[in-house]
């Protein structure tokens, strides 16, 4: 199930709380000991940080997979550590990565730290805002980076009140020239909306291959003695370059095409309980700089994009969703519910994001 760790980081004591919260969500993925110190000293920089430039904000750690996983190989699992605040932000993204660089009298050496022990690094900051810093931890330092697919997937999941589980879940997965995409929304809060969100989960990697309207009715059959969940899927054809797209339920679903942004409807109805007797698919052109927002309704549904899908490229997808996260709430009004926000976007030139 989604588990995640939440540490609000507004005084001195709460770094220490990120990082034993690191070592445990270190230690759930099964990473050995080494891997496990480099999780500890990442969340430790980054809380640190979050307290020098920001004047706090939280630090929210959580297991996903790699960008876009071959079937077979999504149940690998890093440490996804996130630092997000609504501080001053950083007129200059890439002098703070500098070792040496500082505002804050000290050593300057937290950001470039991490960037560099990091297994996956971004960063995006808008003056007047905030920052959001992404760092995961693999298994291993020397994975396969091979034959990458053209596009990426990332996002941030936060639970409602800071709780162990979230209700809502998403994930990727690759076979061939297609990639599969989903976001599931688990009904209610807490395991048994976690239960539920998990099982969709678990449909799409049995059977990636399916189209999206034929993995919704196996899911409507596995979730029936569930909660149910609101679905949203999109599969994206590689080599035709189309985007398939069905929903049941409330996943809010944007799909942007150069400047303009559509939104891809839904079906009303919940996948475990009730399914519409007619389940159409729509299909859209995916574009070299497309980019598909998918989000639960933690999320307002006037959401606005914000700064950071300006150049999609040059982000992390999970940098992208915890900013647009960022941008929709405030430190006087968090989350209003189970907050998942999932983003496939093309990949980048290079590693740094």
């Amino acid at each position: 199930m989604p588990r995640v760790w939440e540490v609000p980081v507004h005084d001195s004591t709460r770094v220490r709380d990120a990082r034993v919260a690191a070592r445990e969500a270190a230690r759930h993925a099964g990473l050995a000991d080494d891997r496990v110190a480099t999780a500890e000293l990442v969340a430790t920089e980054l809380a640190t940080n979050l307290l020098k430039h920001a004047g706090g904000g939280r630090v929210l750690l959580d297991l996903v997979g790699p960008s876009v996983p071959a079937h077979g190989d999504e149940r690998i699992l890093l440490v996804q550590i996130m630092a997000i605040d609504h501080g001053p932000g950083m007129p200059d993204t890439a002098a703070a990565l500098r070792d040496g660089f500082s505002t804050a009298a000290s050593l300057g050496a937290g950001l470039g730290t991490c960037l560099r022990i990091a297994d996956d690094f971004g960063l995006h900051s808008t003056p007047g805002r905030g920052t959001t810093v992404m760092a995961r931890i693999a298994p291993h330092r020397d994975r396969d980076t091979a034959d990458p697919p053209p596009v990426r997937a990332g996002g941030v999941n936060m639970p409602l009140a800071g709780g162990e589980f979230s209700g809502d879940a998403w994930a990727c997965v690759r076979t061939a020239d297609r990639v599969t995409f989903l976001l599931a929304d688990g009904l209610g809060h807490g395991p048994q909306a976690a239960r539920a969100s998990s099982a969709a989960v678990a449909v799409l990697r049995s059977a990636p291959h399916l189209p999206p309207a034929d993995l919704l009715r196996r899911m409507h059959t596995v979730l029936r003695d569930t909660r149910g969940a609101a679905v949203a899927v999109a599969q994206l054809d590689v080599a035709t370059a189309k985007l398939d797209f069905a929903g049941v339920g409330n996943v809010g679903a944007r799909l942007r095409d150069g400047d303009d942004w559509q939104g891809l409807v839904s079906f009303p109805g919940i996948v475990g309980a009730h399914l519409p007797a007619r389940l159409p698919q729509h299909r859209e052109r995916w574009t070299h700089d497309s980019l598909l927002v998918l989000h639960s309704d933690g999320l307002p549904s006037r959401w606005s994009p914000g700064p950071a899908v300006e150049t999609p490229s040059s982000l992390d997808p999970a940098v992208i969703a915890a900013s647009i996260v960022r941008d929709a709430s405030s430190p006087a009004r968090p989350v209003r519910d189970d907050t998942a926000v999932a983003v496939l976007g093309p990949r980048p030139p290079d590693r740094l994001s």
